[in-house]
């Protein structure tokens, strides 16, 4: 019941908030908006001005009169609203034979339909520049006080650029650091045109090192990773009716030991585990601020059922913005996350990265809004502007069926100076529809088995 109430409040936000940019864009631009829809499919209820509260289907014939239906529908995967005059993906072509009327879409001008098409992305943008504005200005931003960089696997990306386990990092390009967001900061975003020049204290020697930007920039893309030191493993999600679930390991604890040994870093986990496959062991945990200890027994396959990342326990400074300040930096947040979906769009068209990993569907968006609801409101809310963000970014590529196919359309009328062939039109919207109805169907499949 979490997953699916957790699911239907965080579509029906960011349903809701894209579908009405649209909405008010066409009322401003004196439109006709017949139905605005939560869901689709089959209406199950809904209110307007002519009929009042009612269930079920309105009559075919329905003429709301320049009046909108608002209704919730069946399928809780999105929304839409239906403009007068506009081949959408309702796909109603009943007003092609009569001339265009005033409040109809068609005969609007080309930045009318513009203003419309894109506000629903507006809109999403919005919430989510909202909500990291509200974050960094009543939470504000943590700074993990160090420079000194965690363990490195010598397989690593990191390790081959030249940095080892626990070098401290005293300057970068000449600028000193005294935090890990300098570090962060001075090393991936400032001086991206140039090589980076690192000063380290390396087992109390000083080493330079001098990174290839190129080189750097591939790794940024391939996965390069710097974790602060201090940090411990901690568990992510517990699989249902696991050994670790079943021995009562939970997502948050962090693990402190495994069969008596120090855990320093997550990789010894799973050596433990499969070295003790047939046995049961010690498990030491923290939660909150008690010690737990338990005894947990792998399955046949050397399994306990976990997911574990890195987690920094060092200290931990929250720098807090003014009101102007935090909206500077709520348009940094949404620049970074922009670029990085692209860098992702781009690793899945390369086949750098694998689809599944880079995609979700709603079995995905629910375990993520629960693990984010669990953690808190400010985690669930950060998880809320991230999705809306990548569903306006998403929303805008030039792709049949979406807004930025719409955009692409209206945008070669206006050059042409007239409409093209409904005929056209329908092919586009038809063959988007089936494409993005078998995306749907390949992401769900792929949530589904990787349960």
């Amino acid at each position: 019941m979490d997953y699916i109430i957790y699911f239907i409040i965080t579509i029906a936000i960011l349903v809701f908030v894209h579908e009405f940019g649209h909405f008010a864009a066409a009322k401003l631009s004196k439109m006709r908006v017949d139905i605005f829809a939560i869901g689709f499919g089959k209406r199950l209820f809904g209110w307007n001005k002519l009929t009042g509260f009612s269930f079920g289907d309105l009559p075919n014939d329905w003429d709301g009169q320049g009046n909108t239906d608002y209704r919730l529908c069946l399928l809780p995967l999105g929304g839409y609203v239906k403009i007068a005059g506009m081949i959408d993906e309702s796909l109603d072509t009943k007003f092609i034979d009569e001339e265009p009327k005033p409040y109809e879409f068609r005969a609007k001008s080309t930045l009318a339909k513009l203003f419309v098409i894109t506000a629903g992305v507006m809109m999403n943008l919005t919430l989510a520049v909202l909500i990291f504005w509200g974050i960094n200005f009543f939470q504000g931003k943590q700074i993990f006080k160090t420079t000194t960089v965690s363990v490195i696997d010598e397989n690593s990306v990191a390790s081959k650029i030249g940095f080892k386990s626990f070098d401290k990092i005293i300057s970068i390009n000449d600028k000193k650091v005294y935090n890990w967001d300098e570090v962060l900061e001075n090393l991936m975003v400032k001086n991206s045109s140039k090589d980076s020049k690192v000063e380290l204290e390396r087992d109390g020697q000083i080493v330079n090192l001098i990174i290839d930007r190129k080189e750097l920039n591939k790794s940024i893309q391939n996965g390069f990773f710097l974790f602060p030191h201090p940090t411990k493993p901690i568990v992510v999600d517990v699989i249902k009716n696991s050994p670790a679930q079943e021995a009562g390991i939970k997502p948050g604890d962090f693990i402190i030991s495994m069969n008596n040994i120090l855990i320093k870093e997550g990789e010894e986990i799973n050596k433990i585990v499969k070295a003790n496959k047939d046995n049961s062991f010690p498990v030491l945990l923290l939660r909150d601020k008690d010690t737990i200890k338990v005894n947990v027994k792998p399955s046949a396959e050397g399994l306990i059922g976990i997911s574990h990342s890195t987690a920094f326990v060092g200290e931990i400074e929250y720098k807090t913005y003014g009101f102007v300040g935090s909206f500077v930096h709520a348009i940094n947040n949404v620049g970074q996350y922009t670029i990085l979906t692209f860098v992702t769009l781009k690793n899945v068209i390369t086949g750098k990265l694998a689809f599944n990993q880079a995609f979700g569907g709603p079995v995905k968006i629910a375990q993520y809004a629960v693990k984010s609801a669990d953690t808190g409101i400010t985690s669930f809310l950060y998880f809320l502007a991230m999705l809306s963000l990548s569903l306006a970014i998403i929303n805008i590529l030039p792709f049949p069926v979406l807004d930025g196919g719409h955009f692409v359309i209206i945008l070669i009328e206006g050059l042409l100076k007239r409409e093209l062939p409904v005929k056209v039109k329908m092919v586009i919207q038809n063959t988007g529809f089936v494409l993005l109805l078998l995306l749907m169907a390949f992401i769900l499949y792929s949530d589904i088995i990787n349960l």
